[in-house]
């Protein structure tokens, strides 16, 4: 196994101990979205979210809010699902409020 030259993007891409492996960060990340939606298709958005792996709801509004938690096994991973998210028909917006890496 050959080592890697210490520079920053080795440590930022967590090549530092292998030029052919990179190392995850342990656990997982999770985030708070707020989701803001047309009101009269809140409950057909809300069950499209809650259909995504990971997504659970934990607050509506009925004038079109939802709050979304999340689970993803890495930063790349939820933020395809926040993109997903604002991308469902009917959502106006999504924006992340808390994210947090959860450590095994």
């Amino acid at each position: 196994m050959s080592q890697a030259t210490l520079n920053r993007r080795a440590l930022i891409t967590g090549r530092v101990l292998s030029t052919d492996r990179i190392v995850p960060p342990p656990g997982c990340e999770i985030a708070s979205i707020i989701v803001q939606a047309r009101p009269e298709r809140l409950a057909e958005v809300e069950a499209e979210i809650t259909a995504l792996p990971g997504c659970e709801i934990h607050g509506r509004d009925a004038r079109g809010k939802l709050v979304v938690v999340t689970e993803a096994p890495d930063a790349g991973s939820l933020g395809t699902m926040l993109n997903t998210i604002q991308s469902l028909p009917d959502v106006y917006s999504a924006a992340l409020v808390f994210h947090a890496i959860e450590t095994a």
